[in-house]
């Protein structure tokens, strides 16, 4: 499973807690042969960034087929949840929890979750990243819910 991973300076922490734990993990929990390959495009430090540019170079790499799903990380995770929404293509769920995790992938398609280094701590963040890798789109009905969301790009 290729991820790629990108915060702003306000959850730089979180995101390498997030890296050690997929470094760990190693393999997708949906396929034990699918190892799993991250790619961090930053930020590297904790000098400001606008986090809409993390969000338009996190999306890119997965609308140009370089990652499957991206994981995005700011102060509260609001911001560039917004920021990657704007973006054609992209389904980013803005998670605090578990169950909202497991769902955005069932029933939502999400291809990026977002989360707020300042609002959630390493622990649960790691579930909930470990709920988001684990759930598969359930397709049915939800597909047909997921095709009107994309559709709405072109209105």
């Amino acid at each position: 499973m290729k991820l790629v991973i990108g915060c702003d300076h306000g959850a730089l922490e979180l995101k390498e807690e997030i890296k050690k734990f997929l470094a760990e993990l190693a393999v997708s929990p949906l396929d034990a042969n699918d190892p799993i390959e991250v790619n961090d495009i930053g930020t590297y430090t904790a000098d400001s960034v606008d986090y809409p540019d993390i969000a338009e170079k996190l999306c890119k790499e997965i609308n140009e087929g370089r990652a499957e799903r991206g994981i995005l990380l700011c102060g509260t995770g609001i911001g560039i949840s917004i920021a990657a929404n704007k973006i054609n293509g992209i389904r980013a769920a803005l998670c605090t929890d578990v169950f909202s995790a497991k769902m955005s992938r069932e029933h939502n398609d999400a291809n990026v979750i977002c989360m707020g280094g300042r609002v959630t701590g390493p622990g649960p963040a790691v579930e909930i990243i470990r709920a988001y890798l684990s759930s598969a789109f359930a397709g049915g009905r939800h597909a047909r819910r997921v095709g009107k969301i994309m559709d709405l790009e072109n209105k």
